[in-house]
């Protein structure tokens, strides 16, 4: 897997309303192969909950510190679901009159 020359994306700047919808833009971003880190205050475990649930298989979780301070987390795009992420893209479940999108589509 190849992490992105960035600085970890601290997601603590960044207000919660649009917490997800930012990080699934940047995933849906990542070429194969590539990865992104983000850092929090807390287990982002709801975060890969959600992300297992849009896109089953498609991408990698791991935890490089976890806590009790900070948590920080290398997201990777998986070779074989690249297909599965193109087809689950705007899946988030808010496109329909009623429901929030958190997708950023």
């Amino acid at each position: 897997m190849t992490t992105q020359p960035l600085e970890p994306l601290d997601v603590r700047t960044i207000p919660p309303v649009v917490r997800h919808a930012t990080i699934f833009g940047i995933m849906e971003r990542l070429s194969p192969g590539d990865a992104f880190r983000i850092v929090n205050d807390h287990d982002p475990a709801p975060l890969r909950r959600q992300i297992e649930a849009r896109y089953p298989g498609a991408y990698s979780w791991d935890y490089i510190v976890q806590g009790p301070e900070i948590w920080q987390v290398e997201i990777g795009r998986n070779e074989a679901g690249a297909q599965e992420t193109q087809e689950h893209a705007a899946d988030c479940g808010g496109h329909d009159e009623g429901h929030s999108c958190t997708c950023g589509h």
